[in-house]
């Protein structure tokens, strides 16, 4: 179920890197329902043009979230939310 309230609104103007508030936000987005375990990810361009953010920017966002180990890549398939999350994990404060 989704929890649109517990998603920080996208602030790209705030004292963080761009990058790291498109991730921020996207982990916010997993942690609310709103992306859930298993679900692929919208393409880059696409979450580019959502974000109003170079897709470059969608790129390294997405390798942060991979380092977190919230996402994985299939090459050829897309972008998913891992499944299950891992444990203990909890969305970045805004």
């Amino acid at each position: 179920m989704t929890d649109s309230s517990q998603i920080p609104e996208f602030n790209p103007q705030g004292p963080q890197l761009v990058y790291v508030a498109v991730a921020d936000h996207i982990a916010a987005r997993i942690a609310a329902g709103e992306l859930v375990a298993g679900a692929r990810l919208p393409a880059e361009r696409d979450l580019a043009t959502e974000y109003g953010v170079a897709y470059l920017t969608v790129r390294r966002a997405a390798g942060v979230l991979r380092e977190r180990g919230l996402i994985v890549t299939v090459h050829g398939k897309g972008t998913f939310v891992v499944d299950p999350l891992p444990e203990g994990w909890a969305a970045p404060r805004a």
